[in-house]
């Protein structure tokens, strides 16, 4: 009869894990301060593997580029290229004729070896072939090459982001954070506001109601998050407030842990009117009471409108001395503006100048 030994006898005994309960007190302080440390460590060796990567193709491309403009070769070099290379570097991807070809545009696009320097290169790979794809001018890669390095954007974001011309509506919005916070933190604020914010995500109608706009904001809440930035996680919808004995309905609350601080967003599905900024402030006053934590920043208001007159828009946040954001939501991105349409745009100091004068 024969008798089967267990596989585990002879391996090495574990001293079973201590329980967290077990630990001294400043232990989650050390382990937060070591997790972040060893993100910050993976995220700095594939920023690494990724610069040396992109600088291998620019050079490559930048060969490609060089041997064209001299010899004048054709499509037959590059297949040629692409089979010779693989059979070298049978391990290796990356070398198919039309990311060879990428490889050419990339260093036709970045002709300075500067650009090695640039946050261009520490993106993927397939980064950089979108913004190729996508983008036509050095100045706008760059600015998104940067965002997607900064809020650490996936391929399919950066090409929504791109979609969406976000480097056209970041920082836009209406507001009063620069007379009513420090310099900082305006800035800071400034650009996380978007105007329009594009919620191509629902369908509406003009018969739609603002409770049927923010059920779907709330339905599709992640792509929501993804358009208000960075930083922002959902608290609720249609939050309960009791001030004095009445009841009131914010339409939807969130929290922004970059901002340290509460948002507010209330929605209308019509033209901006200032006495909404009534209704908001008060809302936000009642989180800062009821809600946040001693800790927190005061509370930011974010009014988004169907339209709104910029210069009625700022008039009316000059009365407010809490952070409050006017902007338009749009269901599909618009054709940016004629420039002779924008320059014939009075600006608020204009109107002001205009008036003095009579």
């Amino acid at each position: 009869m024969s008798t089967f030994s267990d596989p585990n006898e002879d391996a090495p005994a574990f001293p079973p894990t201590p329980a967290r309960s077990g630990m001294p007190k400043w232990y989650p302080e050390m382990l937060a301060s070591v997790a972040d440390k060893v993100s910050t460590g993976r995220v700095r060796a594939v920023a690494a593997v990724n610069r040396e990567l992109v600088a291998t193709y620019w050079a490559v491309g930048k060969e490609l580029l060089t041997r064209e403009t001299s010899e004048g070769w054709g499509a037959k070099v590059v297949l040629r290229l692409s089979t010779d290379l693989k059979e070298r570097f049978p391990d290796a991807q990356g070398f198919s004729p039309r990311n060879l070809r990428y490889m050419k545009a990339f260093a036709e696009a970045w002709p300075d070896a500067t650009m090695l320097q640039q946050p261009v290169a520490t993106l993927a790979w397939g980064h950089n072939v979108m913004l190729l794809e996508k983008l036509d001018d050095a100045q706008t890669r760059l600015w998104y090459a940067a965002a997607a390095v900064e809020h650490g954007w996936s391929r399919n974001v950066l090409v929504h982001q791109i979609e969406t011309r976000l480097h056209e509506r970041s920082g836009q919005a209406i507001s009063n954070f620069k007379a009513v916070l420090p310099a900082a933190d305006s800035d800071h604020l400034q650009q996380t506001m978007k105007d329009p914010y594009i919620f191509d995500f629902v369908s509406m109608t003009d018969r739609h109601t603002e409770n049927e706009l923010e059920t779907q904001l709330v339905e599709h809440v992640e792509k929501f998050l993804l358009e208000l930035g960075q930083g922002f996680a959902f608290v609720g919808r249609q939050v309960r407030f009791v001030v004095g004995g009445d009841e009131f309905l914010a339409d939807l609350l969130f929290y922004n842990f970059r901002l340290r601080s509460f948002v507010v967003v209330e929605l209308k599905n019509s033209k901006f009117d200032p006495g909404y900024l009534g209704q908001l402030g008060m809302y936000m006053s009642a989180v800062d009471d009821l809600m946040a934590h001693e800790d927190d920043k005061p509370t930011i208001g974010l009014l988004l409108c169907k339209t709104k007159n910029n210069v009625v828009a700022e008039y009316a946040l000059r009365g407010y001395s809490a952070p409050i954001g006017v902007a338009e939501w749009k269901t599909q991105i618009m054709d940016s503006l004629p420039e002779e349409f924008k320059s014939s745009l009075p600006s608020i100091e204009l109107l002001e100048a205009e008036l003095g004068e009579r």
